[in-house]
């Protein structure tokens, strides 16, 4: 393992992948949220919301399956082609299938079907994604650099041609192309990691039992993850609580995503340590794994708190106050989610846990559609944040109990007092800040500015150990580089 690429590096190609991914819709969303209005964003949430089952439905669990498949076999190029096009074709024959049923069932009729046409082209694309071959080899530079073109592209069309609520449809067809042109240039980087198969000698459906394996954990999943969407929209006749929950969803799930973004990268390797039995080095990984999560996920969650009310009016515009409530309330899930990716995602499933996995995010998807229908009733879109939130550290708390003759949760919480402690006095600061300056964007710029100072100034007062080895690590890259 020592030629491969480093995890620091394969960290911060991945959370620029991922960030990318979501930074483009908050680049937009300004300007659509004032173009379009809550209601046809609700409409694109919603439709979005139903695509995704027939997506979820079509791929199984290869995403997952393939990326740890490819990892066992990083070293063996002649056996890892022969499973990419096993995986590939099984892939392309279930969504196929999906894809027919989705257009029978949504698209020769009904108040949405011009727009579930368009989004057949969604389908299509996620089909055609390969970015699990490349992440399974530790290759996220492949992933990265040329869909930011791609992304930069869609953002400048929608400045371009979405104008008014009238071009709601473009809006869906600029999203669904730059998902499809991403995911094609991918393609053009496999001729150099695989070789030629004799199709004749492929098991194409050897696969099959253990991708449904995972696909039942990946279903609980998009039940907490997408449902709550669609219960809103079926349960709430006004589409703009859609909206409304759309948009808080999008701003911490980019938070969520730069505490995860290191589970992506860490699952190759450690399902790579779990096949060459190397126990003691799986054990440090995971160590930390917790202690980049904790660092990253305390000062997310609380500094978006601490701003929320004035960044709300400045990104959203008006008529979107509720946003303020609907973050303010799902920002815990920035912490519950980072510790359920360690366990589950960066643990679990390189080590075929599977079952354990699949436990915790069935329980936690039983949760949430209970609540989200209790709650939803009540309180709308601040019933499903809540029931969010509930159902995402239902998953953490049953996962920690599942494992816990290997993790121990005294453990993590002795990791988190220092960056708990210094998170809240990080809040207080900010929040103090805050009330001293009417100036909505000077005031975010300042609290932001002292949150940090704060936050890294306590943990350097108090010699937190992550901090200390990130100081040495740049002392000892800088002295070198300055030589």
């Amino acid at each position: 393992m020592d030629n491969k690429k480093s995890v620091a590096k394969n960290y911060i190609y991945n959370l620029l992948y991922q960030i990318l991914i979501m930074i483009v819709p908050l680049i937009t969303t300004p300007y659509l949220s004032r173009v379009l209005g809550a209601q046809a964003i609700g409409i694109y949430s919603y439709t979005i919301s139903i695509t995704t089952y027939f997506i979820l439905f079509g791929s199984l669990g290869v995403a997952m399956y393939g990326q740890r498949e490819i990892a066992y076999l990083q070293d063996d190029k002649k056996e890892r082609s022969k499973t990419f096009w096993e995986i590939l074709i099984m892939r392309f024959i279930t969504m196929a299938i999906s894809l027919i049923i989705f257009y029978i069932s949504f698209c020769l009729n009904g108040d949405y079907s011009i727009y579930y046409k368009v989004l057949i082209l969604e389908i299509i694309a996620t089909s055609l994604d390969i970015s699990w071959f490349f992440q399974g080899l530790e290759e996220f530079k492949k992933t990265v650099f040329r869909n930011i073109i791609v992304k930069l592209i869609s953002v400048m069309a929608i400045f371009i041609f979405v104008k008014s609520i009238n071009d709601l449809k473009i809006y869906f067809f600029i999203y669904v192309f730059s998902t499809l042109l991403g995911n094609l240039s991918l393609w053009l980087y496999l001729p150099r990691y695989i070789e030629k198969v004799n199709l004749k000698k492929l098991k194409i459906f050897r696969h099959l039992k253990t991708t449904i394996d995972l696909f039942i954990p990946q279903v609980a999943i998009q039940i907490y993850t997408v449902l709550d969407k669609t219960m809103i929209g079926n349960i709430v006749e006004d589409k703009s609580e859609v909206g409304f929950y759309e948009q808080a969803q999008k701003m911490i799930k980019l938070l969520v995503t730069i505490t995860t973004s290191l589970g992506t990268v860490m699952v190759p390797r450690m399902a790579n340590t779990f096949a060459n039995g190397k126990r003691e080095k799986l054990n440090e990984y995971m160590n930390r794994s917790f202690n980049f999560v904790l660092l990253l996920a305390f000062p997310l969650m609380f500094g978006m708190i601490s701003i929320s009310n004035k960044f709300v009016p400045i990104f959203y515009g008006n008529g979107y106050e509720k946003v303020i409530y609907l973050i303010n309330v799902i920002s815990p899930i920035i912490l519950a989610i980072g510790l359920s990716n360690v366990i589950g995602t960066q643990y679990l499933l390189p080590t075929k846990k599977q079952k354990e996995f699949t436990i915790s995010v069935t329980l936690g998807a039983v949760v949430n559609f209970i609540l989200n229908f209790i709650f939803i009733h009540f309180w709308q879109s601040i019933g499903a944040s809540i029931a969010t939130v509930m159902a995402e550290w239902t998953v953490t708390g049953i996962q920690f109990y599942l494992v816990r003759n290997e993790i121990k949760l005294i453990n993590v919480i002795k990791i988190s007092k220092n960056y708990f402690m210094a998170s809240v006095l990080m809040l207080i600061a900010s929040l103090c800040m805050g009330l001293f300056i009417s100036n909505n964007l000077i005031s975010i710029i300042v609290q932001v500015a002292v949150s940090i100072i704060v936050y890294f100034g306590v943990l350097i007062i108090i010699k937190d150990k992550m901090i200390i080895e990130g100081r040495d690590m740049l002392k000892k890259r800088f002295f070198k580089n300055s030589i």
